[in-house]
Formats: C-alpha cells, structure tokens, sequence
C-alpha cells in the first residue's frame, strides 16, 4: 500500500533491537502485529476487567474485546489518512498489554504496593510485556518489536516527561527520544482508544442497567445522535409485545453508540488532515518534531468529547456498584501482593526462583509481573488459594 511521505516507511524502518531477517512476504509491522497476536499477554486479555470483572456477565467488554474495536476504529481511521495501516494496528492491539486483573482499581493497589519499590503503570509494564516477560524465542526474551512500534507504545500518549526507570533505559538503548511525539500511526491509536472507550462504556453502561437512554439525552454527540434514532424509532410499528419492545431498545442501543463512534471518527479525521495540511510535514520525523500532536478533534469536538469523559466518571465509573467491586477488587490485589512479596517461597516455579535470585526490589517486581499478567479469575482463584483454608494451595 502507498502510503502518505508523513507517514512510517519501510524503507527508513530503523529495525529491531536483535537484528534479524527480513521476512520476504510481510512487512516489519505485519510481522510485528502477528508476535503480539500469538503472544501469551494478548490472550489473557479475555479474561481481563475493561469495566465490569469478567464473571459480571458475557456480553460486556474486555480488553481483548476493547482492543480488537480499537484496532478496527485505528485501521480505519489510519486508511482515511493514507499512513501505515499495520503499524496503526499492532499499536492498538498492543496498547494494553500491561494492564492488571480488574482493570484500573488492579493497577492502583500494585501503584501503592509498588510506590517505594520503583512504582507501577500499565504503560511500563505494557513495555515490558513485550521486551522481557514473553519469552518464546531462543535468541532473545520478549517480542523483539520494530523501533517503531516500540516508540509508538512509549510515547502513543506524548512526550514522556517523567519516565519510569524501565522505560529511560530501554528508550536509552534505543536512540529514543523521549521528549517528542510520536508517529502519526501511533496517534491514531491512542485516539481511537479514546473514542472506542467512551462509546463502547456508554453500552457497556446501559447493558448493565447503570445508564437509561433517557440519561443520555443532554449529553454532546450521544444525545443527538439519540434524537436521530428516536426519530427513526418512531417509524417502527410494534404490536405491544414486552418482548419486541426490548428489542427495539437494544437496536436503538446499538443504533445510538455506532453513530457516536461515527461522529467522532470523522471528526478526528478531517481535524487531523486540517493539522497536517498545516504543518505541511515531509516525513515522520516531521510530525515527531511538532509542537503539537497532528492526530486530534477539532476545539468543539473536544469539549464535548470532554463532557462524555466527565459524564462517565459520575454517572458510571464512580456508581456505587461499581464501586463494591472495584473496592473488592482492590483488597485482592494488595492482599495478593503482600501475601507474596512478604514470603517469596509461596511463588510458582519458575517466579520462585528469580525472585530468590535477585535483591529485595527486584523480587517485589517480579511478584509485580506476577500479578500483573493474571487474568480476573485466576486472580480471585489466587487470592482464595493463598487465603482459604478450605482450597488447597
């Protein structure tokens, strides 16, 4: 595919950490988005919190669900703006790689229990899924990604002000410079994370019956894309039928948040080709260099992209049962973590002996790691384990 000059370029890719060969049929960053999805940290993804902890039901998402969505959005959206549409989709099927059991209320208890032993987030530790912790090949641990794809999961959010110590030395070892941004593509990912999040919670939201429609109805871009579908709705015949009705609800449902992400996407879109036009860029290393990121929504777009956001927090993320589970969630985790890193001998094999092979730090780390790559029900099976008389360790 040809692709725009501020775009990646095969041509200029500046390799992998471990040199290898070429593939004659792929691309780097199709070779690149098959390792992350045949790697161990992509499947436990099915069974990691996006919202709702898995068992809450069937239908919600996970953040293998969120990814694959957010990858459709990213490669979509990279298409429309003629850059690499691979590297675009390694970055949004890998962004979240790094994050714990029971989403963000699993990544705040290793946060505290971390704070005076290096720290925790999930963007360091997505960093180190890929080059430590997968461990498949002979020749290296990791993944052995492109430059590009591991500029593009470092700096998918901006400049990195403040890096972890992981994450200085790896971008040290890589000629990364960490106070520019990064590639369109890498752009594009993290919007598209953005907008997949906000549509696909408002659904996740009703479904679970924490939000109405009718909640949504004074909100920027969801409430007229409400009132466009109501309108349409009220077109629909319907016999009186409780069965029917449900259905009819369930279609404006999904008929509501497609128009969203809709709305939203095309909105990116032509603001990012107005920055572009603008800045006029001859290269990536063009778009790395501006004061600004190209990938953005326009100034309207933003504040009401902002009153989602706002809306979300209060009316769902902070709602009081989400809150139980996320405070249970929470006691699991720190109770995993103390229980372990106060007794490493209580460590599977394998995390056994590298923890005994390494200073006080380090074993907390790999305890770290440990918990970092459960999925929400191993996780609670763990916890009962290592706290339940009656279940055997």
């Amino acid at each position: 595919m040809s692709v725009a000059p501020y775009a990646v370029q095969t041509a200029t890719a500046r390799g992998r950490l471990h040199a290898e060969a070429e593939s004659p049929s792929r691309s780097p960053w199709q070779r690149d988005r098959d390792r992350v999805l045949h790697s161990a940290g992509f499947r436990t993804l099915q069974y990691k919190t996006q919202v709702f902890v898995n068992h809450q039901g069937d239908f919600f998402r996970t953040r293998l669900t969120h990814s694959l969505e957010v990858a459709q959005i990213a490669r979509s959206i990279a298409r429309s703006l003629s850059v690499d549409e691979d590297l675009t989709e390694t970055l949004a099927l890998a962004h979240d790689l790094g994050h714990t059991p029971f989403g963000h209320a699993g990544e705040d208890a290793l946060a505290a229990a971390m704070r005076d032993w290096g720290g925790f987030d999930h963007n360091t530790q997505t960093l180190r899924q890929v080059t430590k912790l997968e461990r498949r090949y002979f020749d290296f641990d990791g993944l052995n990604l492109t430059w590009e794809t591991l500029e593009g999961l470092i700096k998918h959010n901006g400049p990195v002000d403040h890096p972890t110590g992981y994450v200085a030395r790896y971008a040290d070892g890589l000629g990364l410079d960490l106070s520019s941004y990064a590639s369109v593509e890498a752009q594009i990912a993290a919007m598209a994370d953005d907008i997949a999040y906000h549509a696909h919670d408002l659904d996740d939201g009703m479904r679970a019956g924490l939000l109405d429609l009718a909640d949504l109805a004074d909100l920027p871009v969801v409430g007229a894309a409400l009132a466009l579908v109501r309108e349409r709705a009220g077109g629909v015949a319907m016999s009186g039928d409780v069965a029917e009705e449900t259905h009819l609800q369930d279609r404006m449902r999904h008929e509501t948040i497609r128009r969203v992400i809709n709305a939203l996407a095309v909105d990116l879109t032509e603001q990012t080709r107005r920055n572009l036009a603008e800045l006029a860029p001859r290269s990536a290393d063009d778009v790395r260099a501006a004061a600004m990121p190209v990938v953005a929504y326009s100034p309207a777009m933003a504040r009401d992209n902002g009153a989602i956001r706002t809306f979300l927090y209060a009316r769902m993320y902070r709602h009081w049962r989400v809150n139980r589970m996320t405070r249970k969630a929470r006691i699991a985790v720190e109770s995993i973590f103390s229980i372990l890193a106060d007794d490493i001998s209580l460590l599977p094999d394998g995390w056994r002996q590298e923890a005994r092979a390494t200073d006080a730090m380090g074993a907390r780390r790999i305890v770290a790691d440990y918990i970092a790559g459960m999925t929400d029900r191993f996780a609670m099976e763990e916890h009962r384990r290592l706290t339940d008389l009656s279940v055997a360790g």
